[in-house]
């Protein structure tokens, strides 16, 4: 017998090895791979931890009450995870999303538990949808918008949780932790955590080849759903107020890495045709970028953790 819900399932996801998508390079290096299994939360990504986080941290505030409405403007799976512990708990809920092709089974499943998706013109990007969605919620009495990009409860959680596990299942060994950059919450909470544990431990961020903004390159538009949103985000601005994006370091965060859109559905198909693990394009992004890192001389032997 049990008294769990759906929420309490969040978290403890799986960290595994792969080894027949290895490169024959990566292999003669003989470095570790090893990928933790997001996509195993119950709403399929790594974002139901935050959107649990930073709802939670708001009723606990008393920010967010019972019969106000939850509002949120993502590219597509914080709003699934938001829209999911919504349903749950029993809140109503609008989703703002662009109005993209791609995005269209993330409007479903989000209608799917219940919310209302608000769709904003593809040509206004991410300023416009975060400017439509600040200006419905100041319109509507009652609404709390969550704000993932600057909600200090979505580094905060990868820092409690996401860190400590990976830090227990490698067996305490991290070299290279690598992850794509969406509101850059995992890279500064998950990265600090492995970077206390282990001085020597590596950040990597992954960002669109076509759309590298913390290296100061302009956006143009991709299809790796999930980061890349086109301008520089929060959290990692603020691991160096006032530094310059360019070619190099970032507080804790070593190096800015990518994959270019192509490049993530080849290495996603790759990894389910040889370790049966059926991952996105984000996902596919950062194990490109494994690929590439677990190829240099001085990765060898090294332990090389992404987040799928």
């Amino acid at each position: 017998m049990t008294d769990m819900n759906i929420i309490d399932t969040i978290g403890n996801t799986p960290l595994v090895r792969v080894n027949r998508v290895l490169t024959p390079e990566a292999k003669a290096n003989n470095v570790r791979i090893l990928i933790k299994l997001e996509m195993q939360n119950p709403g399929g990504s790594i974002k139901d931890r935050i959107a649990k986080n930073m709802l939670e941290d708001a009723e606990r505030s008393g920010t967010l009450k019972p019969g106000m409405t939850v509002v949120e403007y993502t590219s597509g799976n914080t709003g699934i995870g938001i829209a999911m512990i919504c349903a749950a708990k029993g809140y109503k809920c609008i989703i703002c999303m662009p109005q993209l092709p791609p995005f269209e089974e993330r409007y479903i499943v989000c209608r799917m538990f219940g919310a209302d998706v608000h769709l904003t013109a593809p040509a206004l990007g991410m300023p416009g949808l975060k400017s439509y969605t600040e200006d419905l919620v100041e319109k509507n009495e009652g609404y709390f918008l969550v704000n993932q990009f600057f909600n200090e409860a979505n580094p905060s959680i990868h820092y409690t949780t996401t860190g400590p596990e990976i830090w227990d299942q490698s067996g305490e060994n991290v070299d290279y932790f690598i992850t794509g950059v969406g509101t850059g919450g995992t890279a500064t909470g998950t990265g600090k955590y492995l970077c206390e544990k282990n001085p020597n431990c590596k950040v990597i961020c992954v960002e669109p080849t076509e759309s590298r903004v913390h290296l100061g390159a302009a956006h143009t538009p991709h299809t790796i759903l999930g980061i890349g949103a086109g301008v520089p985000t929060h959290f990692l601005t603020e691991l160096a107020p006032g530094q310059p994006f360019a070619e190099g370091s970032r507080g804790l965060v070593s190096e800015f890495l990518s994959a270019s859109s192509s490049e993530s559905i080849e290495w996603a198909t790759n990894l389910a045709k040889t370790e049966g693990i059926m991952v996105g394009p984000s996902s596919g992004a950062t194990l490109k970028v494994a690929m590439d890192l677990a190829e240099r001389p001085e990765a060898k032997g090294k332990t090389i953790v992404v987040i799928a």
